[in-house]
């Protein structure tokens, strides 16, 4: 189908695929489908009566728990200067990543990284695509970070019950090997790449993509550059994973507190695609799921997930809508902000662009 009538149509499918995605999920932490029968086809893990009298009670962990989740946007201001190819002020990288935690949370799509490098790019004249290669390497080394806090988790006092991830543990190691090796080989060799297209005067849309990755992913290219940057990475991790430890700590699981970056691993996998309409559902599967891997019981770990979505939502929303205010942003242009940042990538990748001059 084409057409307007037809693009309709599909994001219109694409949301009732999502919802309904999303509801499956998010059942798995109430209930366990008894797909095979005999008897009802969703089995209640517990009361649930029980369950909404004892959300209170969880209190003492969460109010921590949301001041260590709201911590990640002036950590992440801070480690984003690193991998910027020009000084910003700490108040804008502050003002951008607000606003995009709270694209992120407060709107659908995920687009809160694509959003801040829009704006960044508005508002400093950066090409969206070296923002965007920016804001990609200091997700990388993030990842990169969360990877060792696992690492280090598995020979504290809760390595037993963490050996039973060894295996997704390995697999995850790999990919982040290979995306840092991806991106360090497009950050040497994109520029050289762009300059023999440019003699032969070939491809000037992929000239001009190569030049901008080349400078957004530029901190790559240095090893001191990528080791400041990976320093500076480790707050925005610890931070989350901390409040993730207490919460387990708290629900009686012994050791918890090492276990955080497990539960903030498996978050990171589940919901590392932006776009993917069943981010909520995702959350909740995966973070119930492995608080009941890790000892907590049924109730106990539907708790988890529940409060420790709505503390982040809060969080992040509250904070990121201060910024929102003082910047005067409305919320439809920040729906069409990710309308535009989506744009923006599609015509420096797709369409037809001028021939740009590559340094020599």
């Amino acid at each position: 189908m084409k057409g307007p009538a037809g693009r309709t149509y599909l994001k219109a499918l694409a949301v009732l695929v999502g919802v309904v995605l999303s509801a499956i999920l998010i059942s798995t932490a109430f209930f366990r489908w008894n797909l095979g029968g005999p008897g009802p086809l969703l089995i209640p893990r517990f009361s649930l009566g029980k369950f909404v009298h004892d959300l209170p009670g969880h209190l003492r962990w969460l109010i921590p728990f949301m001041l260590l989740s709201a911590s990640i946007i002036p950590f992440r201001a801070m480690q984003w200067q690193k991998t910027l190819s020009k000084p910003v002020p700490i108040r804008e990288r502050y003002h951008l990543v607000a606003i995009g935690a709270f694209t992120h949370n407060a709107l659908p799509g995920k687009l809160g990284d694509f959003i801040r490098s829009f704006l960044l790019s508005r508002t400093e004249r950066i090409p969206f695509l070296q923002a965007l290669g920016s804001v990609a390497v200091c997700k990388l080394l993030e990842f990169a970070a969360l990877m060792g806090l696992v690492a280090l988790s598995f020979v504290g006092p809760f390595g037993e019950t963490m050996a039973q991830f060894s295996g997704a543990m390995r697999a995850a190691v790999g990919v982040c090997v290979g995306l840092v090796v991806l991106v360090v080989l497009l950050a040497h060799y994109a520029l050289p790449l762009a300059r023999l297209l440019e003699r032969k005067k070939k491809l000037p849309r992929l000239q001009h993509l190569l030049g901008h990755v080349s400078e957004g992913l530029g901190t790559a290219r240095s090893f001191r550059g990528m080791a400041m940057a990976l320093l500076f990475s480790i707050p925005p991790v610890l931070a989350p994973a901390l409040g993730y430890g207490l919460g387990l700590h708290a629900l009686g699981i012994h050791g918890g507190v090492f276990a955080g970056t497990v539960i903030l691993g498996a978050i990171a996998l589940g919901q590392s695609f932006p776009g993917v309409p069943a981010g909520m559902g995702i959350y909740y599967f995966v973070t119930s799921w492995a608080a009941r891997n890790l000892g907590a019981s049924a109730e106990d770990a539907a708790a988890f997930a529940t409060l420790t979505h709505l503390g982040t939502v809060l969080s992040q929303v509250g904070v990121g809508a201060l910024s929102v205010r003082i910047r005067g942003i409305r919320l439809k242009d920040l729906r069409k902000g990710g309308s535009l940042a989506r744009e923006a990538a599609n015509h420096v990748a797709h369409e037809a662009v001028e021939p740009v001059h590559v340094p020599s």
